[in-house]
């Protein structure tokens, strides 16, 4: 199986690969050294300070800022560019995870649904338990994703219009309040 990183990193256009080179070249210790060589030589050269060398750009140093400027501009855009590609690989593999998540929770509900059924006719009383018989019940995904984004909005404040909040929180029309779905149990 390979790696997610590795088939969207093949995949990379030509700009991409150079984004990518910068960004790293640009987070080394030796661009850091580089460019703080650079300042201390521009400014001791432009404050007249080095020997035999004109100034070309004095104080307040207009051209080293355009340049900077420029320079950082540009920069931002590769590292905004390398965190978009990161981002989409991981917002890939999140949905991956939670689609196997999801299917081997089917799986274990299942195997608890042909475990109590077998221990039953097997001749064994099934005791009243209603933890288990939760479990035994398929997940309702939908339900979850309203809960915890009703608890996010109440956490942040958030507060949306009526018609927005009836549809996370299962109100009917006129406000009318529809059955609550079943909370999940939790350890």
């Amino acid at each position: 199986m390979r790696s997610l990183k590795a088939r969207h990193a093949a995949r990379r256009s030509p700009l991409e690969n150079a984004a990518d080179r910068l960004t790293r070249i640009a987070s080394s210790g030796y661009f850091l050294a580089v460019h703080a060589l650079w300042f201390t030589t521009w400014i001791l050269w432009n404050m007249g300070l080095l020997p035999g060398f004109t100034p070309i750009d004095p104080f307040p140093f207009g051209l080293l800022t355009m340049i900077v400027s420029l320079e950082a501009i540009f920069l931002a855009i590769f590292v905004l560019m390398a965190q978009r590609r990161e981002a989409s690989v991981a917002e890939l593999r999140e949905e991956i995870t939670l689609q196997v998540l999801m299917r081997a929770e089917e799986e274990v509900t299942k195997t608890l649904q042909l475990v109590a059924g077998l221990y039953q006719r097997m001749g064994h009383k099934l005791a009243e338990d209603a933890e288990l018989a939760d479990m035994m019940k398929p997940l309702d995904a939908e339900s979850i994703e309203r809960q915890l984004t009703s608890q996010i909005e109440r956490a942040s404040g958030n507060h949306r219009g009526k018609s927005a909040r009836a549809v996370d929180t299962g109100e009917g029309p006129g406000g009318a309040a529809a059955p609550a779905p079943s909370e999940p149990s939790t350890p």
